[in-house]
């Protein structure tokens, strides 16, 4: 009975208990994430420029960069992109504000930018194989394309 008396008062919000819970989530969830002032912005639309990014983001605070990732072989955009801020708290405001908001026609997110993961260099490519040739066969003889088969 007490289990189901304050699972009622729970659900409907009016104990004290209720509101220190989610005073607790409110804490959780306005604490900054972010360690750096660099965002990820991802789902822009192929379209979206390096003007209209920093257009869009300049409202929260002074820009450092934005830029667009481009494809090196299509010459088109991959669809996301990083916006850096001169504070972490001016890039915060910009995560909470643009975060699932429109931008050219598409839902944007954003996200803290991780730093880039260390890749090892690619191997070396292996030396080049001498190429059979195309006239001689397994057993040694070679054809000649004008007279036929010599030894």
């Amino acid at each position: 009975m007490a289990f189901t008396s304050s699972f009622r008062r729970v659900l409907s919000g009016c104990s004290s208990g209720s509101s220190v819970f989610s005073s607790q989530f409110a804490s959780i969830r306005f604490h900054s994430t972010l360690t750096s002032p660099k965002l990820f912005i991802n789902g822009l639309s192929r379209l979206t420029t390096d003007e209209k990014l920093k257009e869009a983001f300049s409202p929260f605070g002074q820009l450092i960069d934005a830029k667009i990732i481009i494809d090196r072989m299509s010459g088109r955009s991959k669809g996301f992109g990083f916006v850096t801020y001169a504070t972490i708290e001016e890039a915060e405001k910009a995560k909470e504000s643009m975060n699932a908001t429109y931008l050219d026609g598409w839902v944007i997110f954003v996200d803290p930018a991780k730093p880039r993961e260390h890749r090892p260099p690619p191997p070396p490519p292996p030396p080049p194989q001498r190429q059979p040739d195309p006239a001689s066969s397994e057993t040694g003889f070679r054809t000649n394309k004008t007279i036929g088969w010599c030894a």
